[in-house]
């Protein structure tokens, strides 16, 4: 049996995780959760799965959280230094990292020193610090196993092939909720119309991302430090089925997809159970339903994130760190309605003009450059 915690089991992911493990109690124990704030639900998982220790962000709610449970075994801890303890427990495997933003960074080291194996679904982990963090985790003899179901493709179309073999990986994207829409279109959409992804249920955050194509774009940065390759071999192609989850290219012309119908669950099953399969009760692919399969270029001039991450990968240094604490604010400030869907790439590109690039950092430096760019933003919006 794999021990496992999961950070941000209360989120989108962090459900879904909880799903394949309850399908499959005989091969995974929870020993911890956390739950940024939704104490309702972090208690039901509690009650169900009794892990030794969880986690919530805010102490009132750690108390609250503590009270509900009466005599639960469960420890209840919290803030930065909860998460961390939820990451690190000495009996844990495997931690699912699946909190949005930057919050993810230190748990997720943390947890790789301490020779954890990591289930990757934060991306801002390696967009912040992908060299680092990988560094540690060769280091440590550390497996980081991607949850992204582009990421899982891609790990996929890996196994049993050499890295030297690749010459491309091809990332699909569903294109969001605004493809084909023009640039004087996307000046009057609104946050409901936003969240509507047409294929994924998904958080807010990752669903405006998605809008905007800046998820893609953070997937491409994460693509170079999972996989070890250069920006110029990372495509990304609008593929609206969203059933080819990416591509791999060999040198000797064969391309490799992974496919199935959108199901966040199979990848996040794949990651627990790696290098193993399991069998499950999913939808499975039948391509007579499906029909056709389409793809298209993806339009940088009207999505301009997408543009952005890759010249942010190619300067290199602390710029992939700015681009993503800048759209971490910028995303919150459109979900709070004070900014216009366009005003996400305007205002990130100012930020990214401003930014004297840092070539050499550590972890204490990308939170000291994650914080500066926060409040450029926010003095930007006053």
């Amino acid at each position: 049996m794999k021990n496992i915690s999961i950070l941000g089991s209360t989120g989108s992911i962090g459900r879904q995780t909880i799903d394949v493990v309850r399908s499959n109690k005989e091969e995974f124990h929870i020993s911890g959760l956390s739950g940024n704030n939704n104490i309702e639900l972090l208690e039901q998982q509690i009650r169900e799965f009794r892990p030794r220790i969880a986690a919530v962000m805010d102490e009132a709610k750690a108390l609250e959280l503590w009270k509900r449970l009466g005599k639960s075994k469960t420890e209840i801890v919290w803030g930065l230094d909860g998460l961390i303890a939820v990451a690190t427990l000495e009996e844990v495997d495997l931690v699912l990292t699946s909190v949005v933003g930057m919050i993810g960074l230190l748990p997720t080291i943390r947890a790789v020193q301490g020779k954890k194996n990591i289930a990757l679904a934060n991306k801002e982990t390696l967009v912040a610090a992908g060299e680092i963090v990988m560094e540690e985790a060769r280091r440590h003899g550390v497996k980081i196993i991607p949850v992204d179901s582009e990421h899982s493709a891609i790990f996929q179309c890996l196994q049993g092939y050499r890295m030297k073999d690749i010459r491309r990986i091809i990332l699909t994207a569903s294109g969001g909720p605004f493809r084909g829409y023009s640039k004087d279109e996307l000046q009057k959409v609104t946050v409901a119309e936003a969240l509507r992804h047409p294929r994924w249920n998904m958080g807010k955050k990752i669903s405006v991302d998605s809008a905007t194509l800046m998820n893609k774009g953070l997937e491409v940065i994460e693509a170079k430090w999972l996989f070890d390759v250069d920006a110029a071999q990372i495509e990304v192609v609008i593929h609206p089925q969203s059933i080819i989850h990416s591509l791999v290219e060999y040198k000797d012309s064969s391309v490799l997809a992974q496919m199935g119908y959108p199901d966040m669950r199979v990848p996040i099953q794949y990651a627990l159970t790696y290098p193993n399969r399991l069998e499950n009760h999913y939808e499975k692919l039948d391509l007579l339903k499906v029909g056709s399969l389409t793809f298209e270029k993806p339009d940088t001039d009207c999505f301009p994130c997408l543009r952005l991450a890759y010249e942010s990968l190619k300067i290199g240094g602390s710029m992939p760190t700015v681009l993503n604490a800048a759209n971490e604010v910028l995303v919150e400030l459109f979900l709070q309605g004070k900014i216009g869907f366009h005003e996400i790439s305007e205002r990130l590109e100012k930020v990214l003009e401003k930014h004297e690039v840092v070539h050499r950092f550590d972890v204490n430096e990308i939170m000291e450059i994650d914080l500066w760019t926060r409040k450029w933003i926010q003095n930007m919006t006053i």
